[in-house]
């Protein structure tokens, strides 16, 4: 029994690394194409840091540093190469599996190849830790201070401007390549976003500008080369405190106009913006098997469709089919699309699309004034999507909110309003919110039902949420409240709860029959019939206004339909212009990620929206899993400016704040002691850890439980 023990003590390591290289390859067999991508992940990282680290490497050479150790990634070493006289020696695990009783640098899982030749004082290293990387010279290490020593090839014993040379190498290659990068990506073409307005946010500074769907922003804060729409949310979240950004805008008719915006933190929203909204295409983006499976089955659309045409006319842009979706306020629409066979063929195909009446023009609604209404009527709240995550309730369908459900009543509000839905969640954050629904069965009978939920707010929001999404019921007549509109129609003196019975004598049955009634009376005074109960019941004059500004409710598609963004190839000329145009994108990354930093010292941006390794390698996974190839060199290039900015920070122990302690010893004479270069280094590395254990938890909240 105790040799079984010391066997299983002294292979202890042995086994657990068998173990983990057991389910590694187990990983890979059953998740090939998942492994594809994470390896691709990591040699562009890699790729990377190497560039950052060679900068380092190549300069130290050249100023004949002894370099002992290059190394892709952190410790502890996965595996090491170094060529010896006797031949090539190959270390693994080395600080896993020491050697016992011999040198311990060597490893348990040492080889050596045979072979002459002349001995390598450096040897090249993999870390097992995914991230950063380092170039160990005698002297001097990142992930230590300067030591002194007797040799005269060792950092400490080089001049200053040699050593400010070496550090600020890796920078300089981090730039470099950034240029080439983007170079390389704009030689090839790349669809980005374009700089157009595909909406805005109703008060929002664009809404308020005169900014309207279909004008293209051409120039931002004095700059119009090569502009795409991320330049516009990135000028409004990296502006100053009350700063006007200028900015030229083309509308859809040729002409141009100046503007002056001053972003705003907008509803729900983290970071501050103009309120422009991105554009979106007229061709169906692309769903996993199941997504797809459920868009066909209740939209008749398949990936790649583009919508030709709806209500039998021709859209051009998604806002022009927007704007007549909005304007319809039936239950169905009829839209064309075309769609290329498998054979390059093209072909036409109809589908009746189902609407619903959206709740206000912003979710973010300060007063019930701004909801949507017909002459001051606010139908009832009808559920639209439950998310199975946020409510609560057992998979019983008795006890869980559905999608279609009609709200009578929540908590002690009868037919609530979406304002006034808001302010009971508020009230019963974390708390038992009992609320009564309408159901409609398979057979078309109706029952009522009370469900529980517990309202919370979602990580990383301040918005109290209970899982759902609602909108207008207009499929009963019945009225949740009659609201005071702002700037709207008198106040009609209907009870809450009352059903409408009749327009000008016709009967109705539901809100699309009240609208088309009206409508048909403009300019005209007529009666509105409504009964609550069997006891109940009266009319009420209604002033038909010319305009239709009565009617403020706007249709929307039932069904969550997945537009592609619009997109436009950002191509260049040749290859002086791919070299320019990869110029100014390393220019404008390097100078947004320094301005970023200005403003997250001056409380301008939250901390709360900075990303740490593990988003950007989740993020990274994202783009190679679901994008083409070129997205991912163009994210590496975009990685690489911010690494550089980064690394040349005046903090101890990056390159930038070890430039400064050479500038410090230059002024003074003589470098400052190990101890205090020790203390700076602790310091610096306590600030950098705490930042980095600071956004990776923020990236673990808002990637795995937002």
């Amino acid at each position: 029994m105790s040799e079984k023990k010391d066997f299983f003590n002294k292979n202890f390591r042995l086994i657990l690394f068998a173990a983990v290289l057991v389910m590694i390859l187990y990983f890979i067999v059953s998740n090939f194409s998942a492994f594809g991508n994470v390896l691709l992940v990591l040699l562009g990282f890699g790729s990377v840091i190497m560039v950052h680290e060679f900068g380092h490497f190549i300069v130290a050479k050249l100023s004949d540093i002894k370099v002992e150790a290059f190394s892709i990634f952190m410790p502890p070493t996965l595996f090491g190469i170094q060529r010896k006289e006797e031949g090539i020696r190959i270390r693994i695990l080395p600080d896993i599996f020491p050697k016992e009783g011999g040198d311990s640098d060597e490893g348990a899982l040492s080889i050596t190849i045979k072979g002459e030749g002349k001995a390598s004082e450096t040897e090249y290293r993999m870390g097992l830790i995914p991230f950063g990387g380092f170039v160990k010279m005698l002297g001097q290490e990142d992930t230590s201070t300067v030591k002194s020593s007797d040799d005269p090839r060792s950092f400490a014993n080089k001049p200053e401007s040699i050593r400010a040379a070496v550090l600020a190498a890796g920078v300089c290659c981090n730039i470099i390549s950034a240029v080439i990068i983007f170079m390389i990506v704009f030689l090839i073409g790349i669809n980005l976003t374009p700089a157009i307005v595909g909406g805005v946010m109703p008060g929002s500074p664009a809404a308020l500008a005169g900014l309207r769907a279909g004008d293209e922003v051409i120039e931002v804060s004095g700059k119009s080369d090569d502009l795409d729409f991320s330049n516009i949310g990135i000028a409004a979240a990296l502006s100053g405190e009350d700063e006007k950004i200028p900015m030229k805008v083309r509308h859809e008719d040729g002409t141009e106009e100046d503007l002056e915006l001053v972003a705003e933190l907008q509803p729900g929203g983290q970071m501050r913006a103009f309120g422009i909204e991105i554009p979106i295409s007229l061709t169906v983006g692309r769903l996993s098997e199941d997504g797809a499976t459920d868009l066909f089955s209740k939209t008749g659309f398949l990936a790649g469709d583009s919508i030709k045409s709806v209500d039998g006319r021709e859209v051009q842009s998604f806002w022009e089919l927007r704007e007549v979706i909005q304007d319809l306020l039936l239950p169905e629409v009829a839209l064309s699309v075309e769609r290329v066979g498998d054979r390059g063929e093209t072909e036409v195909v109809a589908s009746q699309i189902g609407l619903d009446l959206m709740i206000a023009s912003s979710h973010g609604i300060e007063s019930e004034s701004k909801l949507y209404h017909i002459y001051s009527m606010v139908p009832r709240l009808r559920i639209g999507i439950v998310s199975d995550k946020l409510t609560s309730g057992a998979d019983d369908s008795e006890s869980s909110l559905q999608s279609g459900d009609i709200i009578l009543a929540l908590g002690d509000v009868e037919n609530p309003t979406y304002s006034e839905m808001c302010d009971v969640k508020e009230k019963y954050e974390d708390k038992e919110l009992p609320i009564k629904v309408l159901r409609t069965n398979a057979d078309g009978s109706e029952k009522i039902l009370t469900v529980t939920v517990k309202p919370k707010k979602n990580a990383g929001s301040d918005r109290v949420l209970i899982g759902i999404s609602v909108v207008l019921d207009a499929e009963h007549p019945v009225v949740a409240k009659i609201i005071d509109a702002e700037g709207g129609p008198e106040r009609l003196d209907i009870p809450r709860g009352a059903a409408i019975t009749a327009v000008d004598g016709a009967p109705v049955s539901n809100f699309y029959e009240i609208i088309r009634e009206i409508r048909r009376y403009n300019g005209e005074r007529i009666t509105i019939n409504w009964r609550v109960d069997e006891e109940i019941a009266g009319s009420v004059a209604l002033n038909v206004d010319n305009n239709g500004e009565g009617i403020t409710v706007k249709s929307t598609f039932s069904e969550i339909i997945p537009f592609d963004d619009l997109k436009r190839t950002y191509k260049a000329g040749g290859p002086i212009d791919a070299i320019v145009m990869g110029y100014r994108r390393t220019v404008m990354f390097v100078a947004q990620t320094y301005v970023t930093l200005r403003r997250l010292i001056g409380g301008l941006v939250s901390p709360k929206n900075l990303m740490g390794p593990v988003g950007i390698i989740t993020l990274s996974y994202r783009i190679v899993a679901e994008q083409p190839l070129i997205y991912y060199v163009y994210f590496l290039g975009l990685i690489s400016a911010v690494i550089a900015v980064f690394n040349f920070l005046p903090l101890p122990p990056l390159d930038g704040g070890l430039v400064v302690l050479l500038l410090v010893e230059k002024i003074k004479g003589s470098a400052l002691s190990e101890r205090v270069q020790g203390i700076v280094a602790y310091v610096g590395w306590a600030l950098i850890l705490t930042l980095i254990l600071y956004v990776t938890f923020n990236d673990i909240v808002r990637n795995f439980f937002s």
